[in-house]
């Protein structure tokens, strides 16, 4: 019999309550959740730009916004990992429904700034645009727009063109600060638009600089730093930021506590960050106390971890301190770790957290550091294609907790318990509320089961290997007090007739929830797997979580509080639980894969999400909600008697995606810049003899530094022209290039031969000794009869240091650095080219200096049907450049998100590299026998899954083995019936 939510309250007591509990998170497993109604415990509001004026501010326990404590669970995201202004939607959509209520965003400097004074934030490049969608979204956001940024980018973010000009960067350098001023300048006047104490954004927080050492090298030196980070704080202030800032020290150092600089007159709303990544082998640190020196944390303000390791990044293979792929780094990093790292913040009182990464994205183009390849997925939450992976459930867990368990933002030390010797455990309370939390830790390599001493019991509390767990009393669910749970809590909610808690664990473990009623109260099982006890005042209820799922029981009378709804989830389950507030009061959803949003329109609640397999829908919604519709479908539905609506007929699965093969490739030869006779007279001349890099110039040599030239990205072309060639013997190139960067040479259209640069160590990686010099023999069959004799040189760069120690290390050279002739001396006039004019669309960093792009060989609509047929399984052990062209079309169902990859493969024992450019776009580059990333991710919008695309990959033999793809195919990534409406990056031809 279907049942009007008006006949709720009057059957709720009964034992037909009709719930879904008991089945499994994938068939639908049921729910419940809401915001607290009661006075006080409310949950702050979603954050948007609503239009009203708020406040920001801080004691030593939290963000205080608008009166009410914030506890920040932050995901770091970079639009610029992620070229496709629609999927931030997408993305940003998932990190609220799995708990985070924050954003943070790097802003680089060299993405947006071709050269100086010129500035370009249109696009996927539009940071506006970002910020609006973060505030659609509901998520604050903390800026970080350097002027430095690190985040294994190109420079650590820094402009290219800054390495040719007379500044030392991140210093008080007058010049510097001018650039920096233009820079801030344009950041600022967009962010200012979006700040959430105008109420026209959501930006909560702002940081200035990043890892920025305050000690330097004397007294005169850190006054120097103090001075810089003083002109910082002032330029901000002055551009109307008007929010808390902060910097992000490298570790917990102190470095920039308050008062060690001067704010200029300026407010001093100042925090205090750092960032922390622990080895997944070793014990994490306890963070209550500041390194240096020992001193406390300053009691005027919260503990900030603007930076909390949610990955790490991965270096090329066989570079010997990665190489293994962000599988393995997953692995090592999973839900264990990550729940024991932030669980080991929560005992030390950090209320301020940034997971760096939350979704890692594409380092694609140009823009990645030397040490880090094309993929940026750092083993994060989402990966790179935007899934989700199994190192979600803690995090989802934990930002539900701090934002829907009232009194988790204010929390004393309450000191160490000894239980057992293999087990930390560090006690916490709520002197306003009286919770208590305990976080037990287990650094071991065994699981421990214990015995903990609570309110006159005995508690047997299981910890797994190398896990962490949260024990809390003293918790309030609406006028009902927690002795003590096992569990974890999630959430603590109120929804229609009955207040809902909902607790967490480990599959396997048992769950004990133990609450004081001095009656008997009426206890209703709803899953076959609880069982209770009441005696003596303690209502104690136990179940083994794992066993079915979702599991349920419901607790009314006993003289206190509100009926009750216990929910006892294990980590599979508990991700398919969502908690969402509309207009008109908070919603629950229990089933799908992912919710993104819910609107309640007249007696009609309006679901959006996603699914992949065939699932349930069961939802507790406001009085007066009669009806849903799923992605604007109308479901049917009935009303079990605990006021849900439960959907007849379960949600649809994903339809298959296919993917059609790539074939009809044609290929064209490039190179002509080592023929003799090519015309290089609009190069430009390198007769320089002096420069800004870091790098010496040789005596008696020109500048042959890229960057002096103006070439900043990908490849560099050389021609040195002379004519007396007697006694010639060999040529030796030295060449700065960064891991994997590779040189080739032809003299007189003779190949010399080729050179990778040497991978570094772990001591030196970052420290600017990516040199190297390739000796190459010259014989009479390298050198044409008469003259004048040409040397051919291309070198691949990878990228410019990162400046971390504030050496001006991103100003090494990049491509030649010096020539020597064995056996003669002949007087060589140097020509140089790379890339052209930065692509007005695509940026500074899509585009290199290879003869295909500089005519357009990448491009969608490039005619290429004079070129050959390609066959990659007849690759020609032939040094040079070799490009490679197709188009394919897709055609998957509007209704679908697919995420699809490009995936190269071959013998390892190759020699040869690719560039691979979609639609125009450069994806990044694959270099074959080195690794580890073999798939590209093609991100929708500059990937048309609906209609023709252009493929094009620009092939680098080095001569030693054949060359050429072996096999180039396209792989599903991820789908979901689903996802967000994706409007196609402008992708412009020739």
């Amino acid at each position: 019999m279907a049942l009007s939510r008006r006949t709720f309250s009057a059957l709720a007591g009964t034992a037909a309550l009709g719930l879904a509990l008991g089945g499994s998170a994938a068939t639908g497993a049921t729910s419940a959740f809401a915001a607290r109604e009661t006075s006080g415990a409310l949950p702050p509001p979603v954050p948007s730009a609503d239009g009203q004026r708020h406040t920001v501010g801080f004691d030593r326990y939290s963000l205080m916004v608008d009166g009410r404590r914030l506890p920040l669970w932050s995901g770091e995201l970079h639009p610029f990992r992620l070229p496709s202004p629609s999927l931030w939607r997408d993305v940003l959509q998932k990190m609220r429904a799995h708990g985070f209520n924050a954003v943070g965003v790097h802003v680089a400097w060299n993405y947006h700034s071709p050269a100086p004074g010129r500035y370009d934030f249109t696009g996927v490049r539009d940071l506006g645009l970002f910020l609006e969608t973060a505030a659609e979204c509901g998520l604050y956001v903390v800026v970080r727009p350097g002027p430095y940024i690190a985040a294994d980018v190109d420079a650590g973010g820094l402009p290219g063109w800054l390495t040719a000009t007379p500044v030392t960067a991140r210093t008080a350098d007058p010049v510097f600060l001018r650039h920096v001023d233009d820079w801030l300048t344009r950041v600022n006047a967009i962010v200012s638009r979006h700040l959430y104490t105008r109420g026209s954004g959501t930006v909560l927080l702002y940081q200035i600089e990043n890892g920025y050492d305050a000690r330097g090298g004397g007294d005169a030196d850190a006054s120097a730093r103090r001075a810089y980070l003083s002109w910082l704080y002032a330029k901000v202030r002055s551009d109307g930021i008007d929010v808390p800032l902060f910097h992000n020290d490298t570790a917990r150092n102190g470095s920039w506590m308050p008062g060690s600089f001067d704010t200029g007159g300026y407010d001093g709303r100042w925090l205090y960050a750092f960032g922390a990544f622990p080895a997944p082998d070793r014990v994490p640190k306890d963070w209550g106390r500041l390194g240096r020196g020992g001193r406390s944390r300053d009691v005027r303000m919260p503990v900030f971890m603007a930076e909390a390791g949610g990955g790490w990044r991965d270096a090329w293979g066989g570079a010997g301190f990665g190489g293994q792929g962000y599988a393995e780094v997953r692995h090592s990093r999973d839900a264990a770790f990550e729940r024991r790292f932030h669980l080991t913040n929560l005992a030390d009182g950090v209320t301020l957290s940034n997971l760096y990464m939350a979704f890692g994205g594409t380092s694609w183009g140009w823009l990645p550091a030397p040490q880090v390849y094309t993929s940026y997925d750092y083993g994060a939450a989402f990966d790179e294609a935007r899934q989700a992976t199994g190192k979600l459930a803690p995090l989802h867990q934990i930002g539900h907790m701090l934002q829907r368990v009232p009194g988790m933002a204010k929390l004393e030390p309450a000191g160490a318990e000894r239980v057992d010797e293999r087990l930390v455990v560090r006690r916490l309370t709520n002197p306003d509320t009286g919770l208590q939390v305990r976080v037990l830790r287990n650094d071991g390599g065994e699981q421990v089961t214990a015995t903990v001493r609570v309110a006159g019991d005995r508690v047997p509390v299981t910890v797994p290997a190398r896990d962490a767990c949260v024990m809390v009393g003293g918790l309030d669910l609406g006028g009902r007090r927690v002795r003590y749970a096992t569990a974890q809590p999630m959430a603590v909610l109120s929804a229609g007739q009955q207040e809902i808690a909902v607790f967490c664990g480990r599959r396997g473990t048992m769950a004990r929830v133990v609450l004081e009623s001095d009656k008997e109260p009426e206890v209703t099982r709803l899953s076959q797997q609880a069982a209770y006890l009441w005696d003596q005042g303690l209502l104690r209820v136990t179940a083994p979580l794992g066993a079915g799922g979702l599991i349920g029981v419901r607790v009314e009378g006993g003289g206190t509080g509100r009926p009750l709804l216990v929910l006892l989830a294990d980590d599979a389950t508990s991700l398919r639980l969502w908690p969402y507030d509309t207009s008109a009061g908070p919603v629950l959803v229990s089933g799908p894969e992912l919710l993104r949003g819910a609107v309640v329109r007249g007696a009609t609640l309006h679901l959006t999400g996603d699914t992949v397999e065939p699932t349930g829908l069961e939802v507790w919604a406001p009085s007066g909600v009669e009806k849903l519709t799923w992605n604007g479908r109308a479901v049917p539905t009935r009303v079990t008697a605990s006021g849900s609506l439960r959907a007849t007929t379960p949600l649809p699965g994903v339809p298959e995606v296919r993917l059609p093969a790539l074939g009809g490739w044609r290929m064209r030869a490039e190179n002509p810049e080592s023929a003799p006779g090519f015309d290089d007279s609009s190069w430009q001349v390198a007769d320089r003899t002096t420069s800004f890099s870091t790098t010496p110039v040789p005596k008696g040599q020109p500048v042959l530094f890229a960057d002096d030239y103006g070439f900043h990205y990908g490849d560099v072309w050389y021609r040195g022209t002379f004519t007396d060639a007697t006694g010639l013997a060999s040529v030796s190139l030295s060449y700065s290039a960064g891991t994997q960067g590779m040189l080739m040479a032809w003299l007189d259209g003779v190949p010399l031969g080729s050179h990778r640069m040497p991978v570094p160590d772990a001591h030196t990686l970052g420290k600017g000794t990516w040199q190297a010099t390739a000796t190459f023999p010259v014989t009479a069959r390298h050198v044409s009869a008469g003259g004048p004799h040409v040397l051919s040189v291309l070198v691949r760069p990878m990228g410019h240091d990162q400046d971390g120690g504030v050496r001006d290390t991103h100003k090494a050279a990049r491509g030649l650095t010096s020539v020597v002739f064995g056996g003669a001396s002949p007087r060589v006039r140097w020509r140089i080219q790379g890339a052209g004019e930065a692509d007005p669309v695509r940026g500074p960093l899509n585009n290199g200096g290879l003869y295909g792009e500089r005519q357009g060989w990448h491009l969608p609509g490039f005619a290429d049907g004079d070129w050959e047929k390609a066959d990659f399984r007849k690759g020609l052990p032939q040094q040079g450049v070799t490009w490679y062209r197709t188009t394919f079309r897709l055609d998957v169902d509007p209704g679908v998100d697919a995420s699809v990859g490009l995936t190269l493969d071959d013998d390892a024992d190759g020699d040869w590299r690719a560039q691979i450019f979609l639609n125009g776009w450069n994806m990044g580059q694959y270099i074959n026998g080195v690794g580890p990333q073999h798939t590209f991710v093609l991100p929708n919008g500059i990937l048309r899954t609906r209609g023709s695309n252009t493929l094009a990959l620009a092939v680098l033999s080095g001569g030693t083995a054949p060359a050429g793809p072996g096999r180039v195919w396209l792989t599903l990534l991820g789908s979901a019936a689903g996802g967000v409406t994706v409007t196609p990056v402008a992708s412009p031809g020739r």
